[in-house]
């Protein structure tokens, strides 16, 4: 299949750039990391559903009078989590105002990201400076961003009607999606570069890599189930929750099935435990990784051990805010990490 914007025969005035393209997508894939640093701190600062509208255009611009304050004010009283939980507490117009203010900021990122993707793409494409091959999987970076403006609504409409929250089903899609984008930016990044550098065959998934992403995607899977259920505040100690190995509380009665996708302290436990098996294959994966770029090695070992620390850190101290949101800004980073090893052997194994 011919790709319709890709360069195929090029001139002086059109000529391939693929350089130029990996910066720009290296430039994009920080602002996707801006973004999950923000949705965190949307997620623990309890902002996310205190825009109850979605309004891709004009939603750009903050409330602008106090009567414009009021209105989004008065529309979020209507919702249960005002009704159930803040406007018992106490809520002031100044208390809903910083809510909004981080939800307002994690969606004004996303309508940045899709027209600093957006119109680079158009420009590249126009310029007719794409290789060959690659104006198909930018068009569908593209597409997939647009994809995740509307899982995120989709997550916030969940908390709206019945819950006083969001689904942390949905939840977990909107987190994967961005760091699959991430990794998706990331590896095309690298394809660009190898093809600078002369190799046209982009590197391709080995087993190797498929095996040390489908444990990474278990682990954040479960990442986000924990945040999305608050599970990190079923237990403050570490090594051991709450005097056990295994803690106590677990609901076993709807079956395992049940527990696994809903019960706190399971998957709290999970997420705790199944970090060490994740940090056994990115070590495998550093050793294949250090022959190739040694700098690929140092940054998985320095983007997990942070990791782990973090994670501690985090339960040790009852969820720290702080600590919290850099637990999962390093989760980013660790999958940024892990894409770029898993790129470096896949180039070697051809």
């Amino acid at each position: 299949m011919t790709d319709p914007i890709a360069l195929n025969h090029p001139t002086d005035a059109a000529r391939p750039r693929p350089i130029a393209i990996s910066n720009w997508l290296y430039s994009v894939a920080f602002l996707v990391f801006i973004m999950v640093v923000v949705g965190g701190i949307t997620r623990l600062t309890e902002s996310g559903l205190s825009i109850t509208e979605w309004k891709p255009v004009t939603g750009a611009l903050p409330p602008m009078s106090e009567a414009d304050w009021l209105s989004e004010f008065t529309k979020y009283q209507q919702i249960p989590e005002y009704l159930e939980i803040n406007g018992p507490a106490g809520m002031t117009l100044a208390d809903f105002k910083y809510i909004y203010f981080w939800e307002w900021v994690h969606r004004l990122l996303g309508r940045l990201i899709g027209v600093a993707f957006a119109l680079p793409l158009l420009w590249f494409a126009m310029k007719r400076a794409i290789p060959s091959g690659y104006g198909w999987r930018l068009v569908a970076l593209l597409a997939l961003g647009g994809l995740q403006g509307t899982i995120g609504w989709w997550m916030v409409s969940s908390g709206l009607s019945e819950r006083t929250d969001v689904s942390h089903f949905r939840l977990a899609v909107h987190l994967l999606t961005a760091l699959f984008i991430l990794g998706g930016l990331v590896w095309t990044a690298l394809d660009l570069r190898q093809l600078s550098a002369g190799n046209v065959k982009p590197a391709r998934m080995t087993g190797l890599g498929l095996a040390v992403l489908a444990v990474l995607f278990f682990q954040l899977l479960f990442g986000a189930y924990t945040a999305g259920l608050d599970a990190g505040y079923v237990s403050s100690t570490w090594p051991l929750m709450n005097d056990y190995f295994v803690p106590g509380g677990i609901n076993w009665g709807s079956g395992i099935w049940n527990a696994l996708n809903n019960d706190p302290y399971l998957i709290h436990f999970i997420h705790r435990w199944w970090a060490w098996v994740v940090v056994g294959f990115l070590v495998f994966l550093a050793r294949k990784a250090r022959p190739i770029d040694r700098r690929a090695s140092i940054s998985i070992h320095i983007a997990f051990g942070s990791q782990i620390l973090l994670g501690i850190a985090t339960v040790m101290t009852g969820i720290d805010i702080h600590l919290a949101v850099l637990h999962q800004a390093v989760g980013a980073l660790v999958v940024a990490s892990t894409v770029w090893g898993v790129h470096l052997i896949g180039r070697t194994q051809r």
